[in-house]
């Protein structure tokens, strides 16, 4: 791994999605758009791994916390081995594990933090918690996509891209799980939850 990712505190931020141009945009693809929120923020930019992600370590602000923010380069579904294999390099808990993700039960726009639990049938979750042997006990950042009208298929729908009024809306909703992302770090879980459940 390049240097500026060799030395960092013990935070790692997953943003879960879909490689490729053809995922941009999508609503399963959420993760991504909140890490590319982070990185715009600190004027970082990711660099490729060896352990099948694209990360980099920074901090938040001057003088703040450093962190590890990362995306994998596989699919949803296999989302946990870089999530394990960046954990193990830069010696990360799963108690500082923050995964950002869609969330089918909260409506758009809504945020919601916790941490542990059920993985709510969603793949990139299962599989983290698969690669960290069952241990659930890492922080969930989950962006509400609202679940699909009628008779849609919910793997079609994840896949689609946000509507043209949802887009409207989607900066502001971005930047709001940035912020849950930073408030976790610094102020901790509660106080994020708090301010960010309140909205």
């Amino acid at each position: 791994m390049a240097t500026e990712t060799s030395s960092t505190g013990s935070w790692l931020v997953m943003g879960l999605g879909n490689p490729g141009s053809k995922y941009e945009g999508t609503r399963h693809n959420i993760g991504h758009m909140v890490l590319d929120e982070l990185l715009g923020r600190m004027n970082a930019k990711y660099t490729r791994t060896k352990i099948g992600a694209q990360a980099v370590a920074a901090r938040l602000g001057p003088g703040g916390p450093k962190a590890v923010f990362a995306v994998s380069e596989g699919y949803m579904n296999v989302s946990g081995k870089p999530t394990r294999g960046l954990m193990d390099y830069f010696g990360v808990p799963a108690e500082n594990l923050i995964v950002v993700h869609d969330e089918l039960d909260l409506d758009f726009g809504r945020i919601k933090i916790k941490r542990g639990g059920s993985e709510g049938g969603h793949n990139g979750l299962k599989s983290i918690t698969q690669h960290l042997k069952g241990d659930k006990d890492y922080i969930r950042v989950r962006a509400g996509i609202s679940r699909p009208a009628g008779r849609m298929d919910t793997a079609d729908y994840v896949l689609q891209r946000f509507s043209s009024t949802e887009r409207e809306e989607l900066p502001g909703f971005v930047a709001q799980a940035a912020d849950a992302v930073e408030l976790t770090i610094f102020e901790g879980l509660t106080a994020a939850q708090n301010t960010i459940h309140a909205v």
